[in-house]
């Protein structure tokens, strides 16, 4: 998770990547914001996503406040 980029400043987001390709979604509304993952891909990271919304957000203000992160259970 990158709190301060160029791409997308201050905008609530994460990375995946799979196989080589990789992609940024919108914690809030989960939409894909940069990259491209395969359809089926896509799918399982914004399920995940949604699982795991709140713990995504935390992670987001922690990281803006640079402290330690909480582990996320994995994509599986």
């Amino acid at each position: 998770m990158f709190f301060n980029e160029d791409f997308h400043p201050g905008r609530p987001h994460f990375h995946a990547e799979y196989a080589g390709a990789e992609a940024s979604f919108d914690i809030v509304d989960l939409d894909r914001i940069s990259g491209a993952l395969s359809p089926p891909v896509e799918r399982m990271v914004k399920r995940w996503a949604w699982r795991h919304k709140a713990e995504l957000m935390t992670n987001w203000e922690l990281a803006r406040s640079r402290r330690p992160l909480t582990p996320i259970e994995p994509l599986r």
